[in-house]
């Protein structure tokens, strides 16, 4: 079981925070796990795709319609959450703020498409459990992706 670190929301009220569904991409490459991060589209800062709730669907499930849309992965996304951790996204020029939890899924990337919604708009890069924990901005996610054990998924 992955430990969970504390939440931090600044100084937002918890009335105030939003939850977002997030995929944990994965792969098994010669015995080792590698994770898909992507850039975001504003700050290009390295992260694991993510969005809001979609009607009719189930947290893993839009969290495998986000691994799509982001990052062309085609997957399976395990029903169970690995974890969560909190982030403050950026709503407009603005410069608003919106505390943000994401629940956590992992997804098993079995193969990748070339053409898919945000191509375009981001890069995608396959890095080691460690690199991945180094290149995420959030303590939470970091903690998750170094303590992932794939052989705890459905």
């Amino acid at each position: 079981m992955i430990k969970q670190l504390p939440l931090r929301f600044g100084n937002s009220h918890k009335a105030d925070v939003r939850t977002q569904f997030a995929a944990m991409c994965y792969r098994i490459k010669n015995d080792k796990v590698q994770f898909l991060l992507v850039t975001s589209r504003g700050t290009r800062r390295w992260i694991i795709p993510k969005g809001w709730p979609m009607d009719g669907m189930t947290p893993a499930d839009s969290a495998a319609q986000e691994a799509w849309e982001e990052a062309g992965v085609i997957g399976r996304a395990d029903p169970r959450p690995m974890g969560l951790y909190s982030y403050t996204k950026t709503m407009n020029d603005d410069g608003e703020d919106l505390p943000c939890v994401a629940m956590v899924y992992a997804v098993k990337v079995k193969s990748l498409a070339t053409v898919f919604p945000e191509a375009g708009e981001r890069t995608r890069k396959w890095v080691s459990r460690k690199k991945a924990a180094e290149m995420v901005d959030e303590p939470e996610l970091s903690r998750i992706l170094r303590d992932f054990d794939p052989r705890r998924t459905l």
